[in-house]
């Protein structure tokens, strides 16, 4: 995956390790990972730990990824208040980019509107939020349907990131 670059959002009270876990797999697969947030600041996650982003939100456009990913947490609730955020997840979405989110992260693709007769999964507490932006909402480890890739929570990281890996080497 040396020739391919993806981006991972981040924002205040992310899972940690809902982003440092498939942070540092692409890494591990040689991929290029671009952090992206808001603003170039230190953001911290829910159990403390820091990280910088290394690009704002308005310096960067979707055409120069091979996916995204949407780490869980809180900070979802943040990221979809940022409509340039959510208009790069639509973006990334429509041009066939692979667009993965776990946990709370699948918020970002019911504020993108890109739900519309999709099979997903994320956390249960999301359930009716994503089920009333038209998708259906499977309680498994992790689901692909098309170019949208979604697990549930922690426990599901490792198929997570395998399934990104895997539909990421197929694309471009």
């Amino acid at each position: 995956m040396k020739d391919k670059r993806i981006a991972i959002f981040v924002e205040n009270m992310y899972e940690d390790i809902e982003f440092w876990y498939p942070y540092f797999r692409m890494k591990e697969e040689k991929a290029q990972v671009d952090i992206i947030a808001p603003e170039k600041i230190t953001y911290k996650g829910k159990h403390g730990m820091p990280v910088k982003a290394e690009h704002a939100i308005n310096d960067v456009i979707p055409d120069s990824y091979d996916a995204l990913i949407i780490p869980g947490g809180y900070s979802p609730d943040f990221m979809r208040r940022n409509k340039e955020m959510v208009k790069f997840v639509k973006n990334m979405h429509d041009q066939k980019s692979i667009v993965a989110a776990i946990c709370h992260g699948p918020w970002m693709f019911a504020s993108s509107n890109i739900l519309r007769d999709k099979k997903l999964t994320s956390f249960h507490s999301i359930k009716d939020d994503l089920i009333n932006a038209g998708a259906e909402w499977v309680d498994k480890e992790v689901v692909v349907d098309d170019n949208i890739i979604t697990s549930r929570n922690p426990h599901d990281l490792p198929a997570f990131c395998q399934k990104i890996i895997e539909l990421v080497k197929k694309r471009r």
